[in-house]
Formats: C-alpha cells, structure tokens, sequence
C-alpha cells in the first residue's frame, strides 16, 4: 500500500460513512491479543475475508487505502476477526484476555471496546542477553511483550548473575508491570572445592531483604567460588535464604537430574534439603516442557513428588529468546559462544525450538490439566515486591581532620587554595567563589570535591602526573582552588552551572586523567582509604555492531574470511552504524544483498544478532566508591588475570543507583611530559611555562606537529595553516571546532581572525561573549551567557536550556522558548534578533562544544607543543619510548626526527638504553623497539654493562647476557 494512496487518522475517532466511528486504540487491542504485529505491516487477516489495505501502525495511527471498503464494514470485519481469531486458538473473549462489548465485539455506538484482563500466567524462568552468548532476549522488548499479552509482571533469571536487574526494573516500571529479580544459581556441594559440576537452582527475590540475600549470594558466587562458572554451595544458599524463593529448577537442577536418572530417593532428599533451607512456604517445584520427551516424562513424576511433600508446583518456560522466529539466530548464538558452526552437523544447540516467551495461551497447551501450576505463577508474582530506590545519592563521607564538618572544611581550603592561585583576592573571585559554595552546600557535595581533591592531592605529591582537568568540571572555581583542575576559570569564561546545576539533581561528573605509569597507585590509595569492600572498578558490555554481527554470521555460516570481510565493510565505519542504515536503498551493501544469495544469508542471520552483548569486560577508566560496603548495595564479580573486583551494574546502572563514579583515566601523553621533564633536567615546571612562547605558537602555524597533542592529524595540520594561532585562545577554538560538526566553521574563523573577513554582531550584547571566538557561537557556555545576559536566565535556568537543546528534549525547548523570547523583549532585543539567537540555539546542538574541556585539552597541547618547539630532542626521545610498544609509529616518529634534523643513532649494545636516550644533542636508538628484543631482554643487556663494562664480543655478550630471555 504506497503513501500516495492511504489516509492516516490520529488516534481516538475515526469518521465513517454512515457516522459511525471505530477506535485506533481499540484495534491495536484486536490486533496485539490475536498476535498481529504493530509496527508498520498490513495485519495479516485470513478470515473471514482478506481486508488487505488496513494498517496499523506502531504509534497507534490508523492508516487505510483509498480502495478500503465501506469502514462500518471494516469495523464488522475487525470485531469478526478477533473473536475468530481468538476461538481459533482456543481461547474464549468473556475474560479469559478481552472482553468485547455487544455483539460481534461491537458497541451500540459502533466502537469496537476492547476491556483487557491480565493473563493467567507470568513467565518465572528468563535469561537476557546478560546470560552471554546464551540468553538472546533484550530486556526492552521482553517488557514490552509481558505488558502486551496483559501479564502482571516480567521476571529475569540470568544464570549467575544480576547484570540485567536495573535495566528490568525500569523497562518494568516503563510498562506498568512488576518486575520479579531473580537469578539461575549454580549449586555444587562446596564453593571452594574446585571441581567441574554444577546444578541449577532458579531463586527469586520475593522482598528487599531477599534482594539484598541475593546481591551477596550472586556476588559471593564469583568471589569466593568462581570456578568455570560462579558457584554457591549450600552453606552460602542458607545464610542468604531469608526473602527468597525457591523454584527446584530446569532439568540440570539436582531435583529433575535425579528423577530423569530414576534416583527418586535423591530427588525427594534434594527437595527436602531445598525445603530444609528456604521454607516450606518458599518453595516450589518447577515443572517446564519445551518439547523435550524427557521433560514431558518428569512433569507426572514431579508433581507425584510435590504431592507427596505438600509443596506447590509453578510452570515455568526456560526462555532464552524472545519469539518463536529467533530459534535460529539463538543456534547461531550458541555457535559463537562455542567457536563451532552451523555447518557442523553436531554443533551445541537446543533440541527444540521452543525456549521462546510464550503467551499464556501457548503454556496452556503446554501443560493440559495443570492450569493450578499456571496460575501459581501469578501467586508467585503477587508475592515478589522488591522496590529498588533510584536516583539516590550514596555520597561517602569524606574522613575529615579532628572530625570537623565536611563543608566547613571545604570552605577553609577553598579560601586557601584561592589565594595560591591569585594572591590578593578581588571581590569578583571572592563572590564566585561564595557562589558556587553555596551551590555545593546545596547540593550536599562537600564531600564529593574533599575526596577528589584529597587523591588528587596524593598523586601530585607521590609523582603522578595529574591532568590540568577534563570536561565541565573546569568550570569549577573551588575545583581550581582545590587543585583539581588547571585551567583559570575566570580568565578563560567557563562556567561553573555547566558543571553543577540545582536544577539538575544527579552526582557530580569529575573524571580525571592520570599518567598511566602511575595511574594504580591512585586507584590502590582510594581503596586503602576507604576499605577495599568498599571500592570497585566498573563492568562493562561490549555489543556485536554491526559489522561484528556480519563477521559473527559469516563465521558460523563457514563463509571464507575474505568474503565476510567485503561484505563487513560494506558497512560505514563509524560508531552508531547500523545494518539497518547501511541497507538503505541504492546502498552498496543493499545491492550486494540484492544480487548475492551467500551475502544475503548472512545479513539475514547477522540482523537478529545485532546488539546483543557478546562480552564483558572491566571499564577501562571507571571506579565506584561506595558509601557502606558495597556488596550492599550491587553485585559484585571478578574479572581479568588479577581477579580484580568489578561491578555487575555497568556504569549507566551503578549511577542510577546513585553510588559515586569517578573515571580514572590513563593518558599517555601525560607520561610523555613527564619523560621529556626528566631528560630536559634543570628543575623544569611544565605547569609554569610561558602560556606565549612565539616559538611554540610559530611551530603551530607552520603544522610541523608530529607528536603535539591533538594537533597530529593531517586535517588538523590544515586547520593550524588557515588559523595560523597566535594565542593560547586559538588553541582553544581549533579543539571545539576540528570535530565533523563545527568543521564547517574553521575557514571562517581563520579568515575573521587574519582580517580577511570582518567581525560583526547582530547586537552589540554578544561582542564581550563572543569576541573571543571573532563573533562565531563556538562554546555551549557562549550560549548559556547569551540566556544569562541578553535573555535574562538564571544560571540554572541557562544550564537547563543547553541541556534541552544538546539532548534534544523537545517539550522542555518549547517551554523555555517563550521565556526566552519574553526576556530578550524585556532586555530590548527585537523580536528578529531575538527569534535568530533562539535559531541559531537549537542549530547549536550539532556543533557547540564544551569550552571547558577544549581549555583542558588545549593546555596539554599546548604543554607538548611547546616541549616539542623548545626541547625537541629530549621530547622525540620520550615520545618514541612511549610507543616501543606500537612497533608502526617508531619508523613514523623516526622519520619526523629526520625532518625536524634530529639525527638517531642505531641501536648498539654498548651505547643503548632500555629506551629512547638523548645522547650530546642525538637520539639513541632503545633497545626495547628493536624486533624482537623484549623488555627482560633490553634490562638483562643494559644491567650487565653496568656492572661489568662494555661488551668485548659478540662471545663475551652470549657468556654475559642469558640468549633465552
């Protein structure tokens, strides 16, 4: 049905010829009970007749063609049809699911009412994608299909882990269903005993104290009995037991394993041990059929076996994916995880297809004459109350001197910190500064810049480099008093409401860059200081994106490399691509698919993979520090070679929470400056160098950049020609700018600031504001004063409208739209000026970019231009030595010491250090870039030449130096 040839109606009433009206909302009700999909397809209607040109789109918009029938027909044809539909399978409309009005599902009025009544089943058994490589169903779209077939609630039960929990409760709460915790445990007899083996045990939080049982038995399970898989034993299940229920599990739970293996006394001692641990009241035996034989043998057995201990039986699922059709992705799925193919006529994968969520009608089928086990799942449900508080903040307190109030001790540093920074106070700082402490008095996060200042402070004093700062954070006055950040505030415009905002109720953002050498010290301080139960580094999820998806399906499909990889690449590069946006019509990719059957399997299996989590890893910057212990609070796990200690909550979920986040950051530049200091000697402060050094700014100007921060790319080296800096404020603009958005920008702020263009305002208000910038909004903080000044915004109000504008909150822009149209008239703006600022706002949001962060960048540029331009020897060197490891850019950088005139000297046994060495004005090659020569291997040489003198031979050197290392 083309566009051309449809009318849409909105929801609610649609006109008829003879008056007559039928309801959007109420055929969504018809289409979504009798299984139709809502997203944009003509509903699929066999009986009684075909009514092809209906649609029923996602949005509840009611589309139909022009060559429709007579709509009161249509109603007839839709009411007939769903109670067709509905005794098709089964299923009666006097309340089972939906109960129509009138005859034929008709009302009086000729409006189809749909009444829905929840369902008689809540799945129990779910694994997510957080059930890696196993668990197929994404948690959004399981909410979603719950709520659509009018279940109560969703339950989640990765195995082992609790990863999925926030993203439940909120998909959950999304849609007006409960969400149900729970997890499938692995149970062996003794946790630290290591041994392959293992039951499943499917436990659910009925309260928030079984909740916090749980956090700690799925924690514990990776923490004290990690082996393949983490375990808990009996002894960890009957300490955590209070507040959870028990379902005896899927076939590989000791309960099914001993019937299937004709061990009826085992399966009752099991049930009885289960019984003897959680309560009789608290435990069920799980019944489930998938269509497996030996499922359908257990389930009389099973409920022989319940009867006989007075315990109730629950039916349960087993669901791995979502819907009957992703059978086959879910194989290849499991294909993946176990490095095998489809082709392989004996690959891993499930006997039946039927591990899907299914609707309440389809578990009837599944188990006729236990609808009592059907409907204790609502039993169940109705019993699982877990609230979990979000948005709180889980502030620690900061271990002040003598016990004094945390803010009162913040203040005292702050005063103290401003005058090191500016000697005499004026009044302007010293207002500033009552600002934005008030604001932190407020907000109750004196703490929060007490403990990032005081681990900042321990880096700086045990010789890790710190960063002069990052992000919005810079904007921080007290920040820069405290140390945290290096960039003046007040001289360069940044603002501190970017930072933190009343209006704006969430935990503080200071991340920080550390020089990587040093970076786990401070990391090993925090912990130490605040006990190391009490801080964790962040889990993280990597996704298949497309490309991965492609390469994964190509793999399982045993399609050559060569071939996957053309196909993969026929994809965008790019974060955020996706196979949707790259099938586009008269894409590449699109007629390749169209002209290629291999290609076009493998797109058709990679679609279905796309997104799902493939791995977990640890973040590579984030650490949470909690409050109280915080296995309290979240899951923990280990990951990693050292078994270091991660959330099971990403970062966006730990947040949620409201625990404290802090991302310590390794830069590698940081230890280049570090390097370079130490091999220029004489007492070098990189943090007092002259901000106008003409050299640096002339180096800049002529591109010769190989190894400056920032500044190293070759479109960058072609924005610093057309600039031509002068200052460090240019450095500033050429950070914000050379991004895909502001690119545009570059030719006309080269040519405002070389005279070729002129600089003009459309009112003389924004000259003090964007002077800097030659009159072109390049900083979201330039847009905020234009709110404060010309609008009259309060700083809050101002960081709220970029916050509208840069996440694109539609209704929060209209409302503040009218504010500020009112305050530029009150401020005497015309309404053409004022109309062409609010314009030029929201077309900001693909450009503007954060000044403070541009300042912070900037100044590290800045630092490793100026190294570069006035030490240029000693600055190659430690660059170099930097990336030993990344064997392509040690040729890259040698050649750059050629152009620059630096000559660099081959490596040689008797004259090379480990690294990279200044030697009377030349580089001498390090011994740990040579190929294959390894870190032990350059230490064992230089080593031995210090304690006995230069090699004589090459038999001396073997009879000194161990040729195994």
């Amino acid at each position: 049905m083309g566009a051309s040839t449809s009318r849409v109606y909105e929801a609610g009433a649609i006109p008829t010829a003879t008056g007559r009206t039928i309801q959007a909302s109420a055929v969504r009700a018809i289409a979504t009970n009798a299984g139709f999909l809502l997203l944009g397809q003509h509903l699929p209607f066999s009986r009684p007749t075909e009514v092809e040109p209906i649609e029923v789109r996602g949005d509840g918009l009611v589309v139909l063609a022009e060559e429709a029938q007579p709509l009161d027909r249509v109603v007839d044809l839709l009411a007939t049809c769903a109670l067709g539909h509905a005794r098709s399978v089964g299923m009666r409309l006097d309340g089972t699911r939906c109960r129509p009005r009138g005859p034929g599902g008709m009302s009086e009025e000729g409006v189809i009412t749909m009444t829905p009544v929840p369902a008689d089943f809540v799945h129990l058994h779910v694994h997510s994608e957080y059930s890696i490589l196993d668990g197929a169903c994404r948690i959004p779209a399981l909410a979603a299909k719950a709520a659509r077939h009018e279940m109560p609630a969703v339950t989640l039960t990765d195995h082992g882990s609790l990863a999925g929990t926030i993203d439940l409760y909120k998909a959950a709460k999304e849609q007006g269903i409960k969400p149900i915790v729970g997890c499938e445990v692995y149970v062996v007899d003794d946790r630290r005993h290591q041994h392959k083996g293992h039951a499943h045990l499917t436990v659910l939080a009925e309260t928030n104290e079984g909740y916090d049982n749980l956090i700690k038995l799925c924690s514990l399970g990776y923490l004290e009995g990690y082996y393949y898989r983490p375990r808990v034993d009996w002894e960890l299940l009957e300490r955590h037991a209070p507040g959870l229920i028990a379902l005896s599990g899927c076939l590989s739970g000791r309960v099914s394993r001993a019937l299937a293996e004709s061990r009826v006394a085992d399966a009752e001692s099991e049930l009885d041990r289960l019984v003897q641990i959680f309560g009789q009241g608290s435990t069920y035996v799980e019944l489930q059929n998938a269509g497996l034989p030996v499922q359908e043998q257990l389930v009389p057995q099973l409920a022989e076996l319940a009867a006989k201990r007075k315990l109730p039986l629950v039916a349960t699922g087993d669901v791995h994916y979502l819907d009957a059709a992703d059978a086959a992705s879910h194989e290849a799925l499991l294909c993946i995880q176990s490095g095998d193919s489809l082709k392989n006529p004996n690959h891993w994968k499930f006997e039946t297809n039927e591990f899907y969520f299914k609707t309440p009608a389809e578990m009837a089928l599944d188990f006729p004459g236990r609808e009592d086990a059907l409907r204790r799942t609502l039993e169940v449900a109705e019993r699982c109350n877990v609230e979990i508080e979000l948005g709180r903040i889980l502030l620690p307190e900061f271990p002040t001197p003598e016990g004094r109030d945390a803010f009162d001790y913040l203040v005292e540093l702050c005063e103290r910190g401003l005058e090191r920074r500016y000697g005499n106070t004026t009044p302007e700082l010293t207002e500033r500064l009552q600002f934005e402490l008030r604001t932190i008095r407020e907000m109750g996060f004196a703490d929060y810049f007490l403990i990032v200042s005081d681990f900042i402070d321990f880096a700086k004093r045990n010789g890790v480099s710190v960063g002069p700062g990052r992000g919005s954070a810079a904007g921080s006055l007290a920040a820069y008093s405290l140390g945290i950040t290096d960039i003046d505030p007040m001289r360069y415009g940044l603002l501190f409401e970017r930072f933190l905002n009343p209006a704006r109720k969430d935990m503080p953002d200071m991340d920080i860059d550390f020089a990587i050498e040093g970076r786990e010290r401070v990391i090993n301080y925090v912990a130490e200081k605040y006990g190391r139960n009490r801080v964790a580094q962040i889990i993280t999820f990597s996704t298949m994106a497309a490309r991965a998806a492609l390469r994964d399906a190509g793999r399982v499909l045993e399609v050559p490399y060569g071939t996957v990889d053309r196909i993969a690449k026929l994809v965008p590069e790019g974060p955020g691509q996706t196979l949707e946006e790259a099938l586009k019509p008269g894409s590449e990719l699109r007629q390749t698919v169209d002209a290629d059957p291999v290609a076009k399997e493998i797109v058709e299996l990679a679609r279905p993979l796309e997104g799902l989590t493939r791995a977990d890893s640890i973040h590579a910057a984030g650490v949470v520090i909690g409050a109280q212990p915080l296995m309290e609070v979240v899951p923990l796990q280990q990951k990693g070679t050292e078994a270091e200690v991660v959330t099971q909550f990403s970062m966006k979920n730990v947040e949620a929470l409201g625990l404290l986040k802090i991302d310590f950051l390794g830069l590698r530049n940081l230890d280049v400056i570090d390097e370079a200091v130490r091999l220029i000697g004489r007492g070098l402060d990189i943090a007092s160098i002259p901000m106008d050094d003409g050299r640096t700014y002339a180096m800049l100007a002529r591109a010769e950049t190989a190894g400056v921060f920032q500044f190293e790319s070759s479109g960058m080296r072609d924005a610093l020609r057309a600039v031509k800096p002068t200052e460090f404020e240019d450095l500033i603009a050429l950070v914000a700018l050379y991004r895909p958005g502001p690119m545009q920008y570059i030719p006309s702020y080269a040519a405002r600031k070389n005279g070729r263009e002129a600089v003009t305002y459309i009112d003389e208000r924004l000259k003090p504001i964007t002077s800097d910038s030659y009159g072109i909004c390049i900083y979201q903080e330039q847009y905020m004063q234009i709110a404060k000044q010309i609008a009259g915004f309060s700083p809050a109000e101002a960081e709220t409208l970029r916050r509208a504008i840069g996440k694109k909150i539609h209704e929060l822009m209209a409302s503040l739209k009218g504010k500020f149209l009112a305050g530029c008239a009150e401020h005497g703006v015309t309404p053409a000026v004022a109309d062409q600022l609010w314009k030029d706002m929201e077309q900001s949001q693909d450009y503007s970019f954060n000044k403070a962060h541009s300042a912070c960048y900037a100044l590290i540029a800045y630092r490793t231009a100026w190294l570069r331009a006035n030490h240029p020897c000693e600055y190659m060197a430690a660059l170099i030595s930097s990336v030993m490891n990344t064997k392509d850019r040690v040729p890259f950088y040698v050649n750059a010491c050629d152009e620059m005139g630096i000559d660099v000297l081959p490596p040689d046994v008797n004259a090379s250090m480990t690294d990279f060495a200044v030697v009377e004005g030349k580089i001498r090659f390090g011994l740990t870039a040579v190929k294959n020569v390894g870190d032990a291997a350059a230490q064992a040489i230089v080593r031995a030449r210090a304690e006995d003198g230069p090699f004589a031979s090459i038999w001396d050197f073997t009879k000194r130096v161990d040729p195994q290392l």
